[in-house]
């Protein structure tokens, strides 16, 4: 994982992704995202330096820096140099980090990004506020970028929110599975479809464009975070940033979990699967190695991957009413990658 000082112009390259991209379009996404990153760490500063260096913390940690890459892909639709785009992937990146030190005193994560979460560092207290330094600078840069900014960041920010509350209170009598996608809408795919929406709307593209683009980003969003998941099962490295199987060991249900607890298989492996998963968190290093192995190879994990492609080919789908260019090219080949990521 690389810090935001250590990110030269290829590893922001949608090329570095394993796309065949235009390199016109390629070029112009990587000097936004270089931008964004400049941008990115005054909007970071602080008078405190506690305050400062806890909120450098997270993003100088790494990250896919998506949210940024999904404004500048966006933006390809208009004019992709407009100056508003820079501030518009800022106020997105802004509020996902903010999100992150929120989630992690929540979760009572001790690791974030491959380095100690910022509540295990400063403790509880200063990663909540912080988390909210960091949504009041997101506010005050959607500021200047009008009204509407400033509408869609709170309407996000709420649905963000939803999909929180939707994760910590649990199903509540509704279908697992079902629940599990809409607190992923909620609490990922928003902020996704957003981005991409910003990137549009700040480079001019007309509104129909702009509406293709949100719905895009909604359901490769859904896919992104789902493919996410799935890494922390298929990966062999901290390919996922954080250790393979950490959310068996945490007894967080991912979609291949809830899959293979639905399950009627009556086949041996099957049924010791499900024997496993329903005693929760698995922190037994021995029956840890045994479920993961047993979901690396279950008809859940096949049947969850089947899902990615399919929010990946319908978010494909949400792209067919822009016309055809190197930039909507370069959007459904990203469909691949992700839908490819955990095979």
């Amino acid at each position: 994982m690389v810090s935001t000082g250590d990110l030269t112009p290829s590893d922001l390259a949608l090329s570095s992704l394993g796309l065949d991209v235009d390199p016109a379009v390629d070029e112009s996404v990587s000097a936004t995202l270089a931008a964004v990153e400049v941008a990115l760490r005054g909007h970071l500063a602080s008078a405190d330096p506690l305050v400062a260096e806890a909120a450098r913390h997270l993003a100088e940690a790494g990250g896919k820096r998506f949210r940024p890459l999904l404004v500048a892909l966006g933006a390809q639709f208009g004019d992709p140099g407009a100056p508003e785009i820079v501030a518009a992937a800022n106020v997105v990146e802004l509020t996902h980090l903010a999100t992150l030190y929120h989630d992690d005193v929540m979760d009572e994560a001790l690791v974030r990004r491959g380095a100690p979460s910022a509540n295990s560092r400063w403790g509880n207290s200063v990663a909540i506020l912080v988390g909210d330094y960091l949504f009041a600078q997101a506010a005050d840069l959607a500021a200047t970028l009008g009204t509407e900014a400033v509408h869609l960041q709170a309407q996000t920010f709420a649905r963000l929110v939803h999909g929180q509350i939707a994760e910590t209170v649990g199903p509540r009598g509704t279908d697992p599975i079902e629940h599990h996608l809409h607190v992923i809408t909620e609490k990922t795919a928003s902020l996704i479809a957003t981005a991409v929406r910003f990137g549009g709307l700040f480079s001019g593209a007309r509104p129909e464009v702009v509406e293709a683009l949100a719905g895009y980003g909604e359901t490769i969003g859904i896919a992104f975070q789902l493919s996410d998941d799935l890494l922390d099962i298929t990966s062999e490295s901290v390919q996922s940033g954080k250790t393979p199987g950490t959310d068996l060991r945490e007894g967080v249900p991912t979609l291949p979990v809830l899959y293979a607890l639905a399950g009627d298989d009556t086949d041996a492996s099957a049924v010791r699967l499900r024997e496993l998963l329903s005693a929760g968190p698995i922190t037994d290093d021995d029956l840890h190695a045994e479920a993961l192995t047993l979901l690396r190879d279950s008809a859940a994990m096949k049947r969850a991957r089947e899902t990615v492609r399919s929010y990946a080919e319908e978010a494909r789908a949400r792209l067919a009413p822009l016309p055809a260019s190197e930039a909507k090219r370069a959007m459904e080949g990203l469909c691949d990658v992700i839908a490819d990521r955990t095979s």
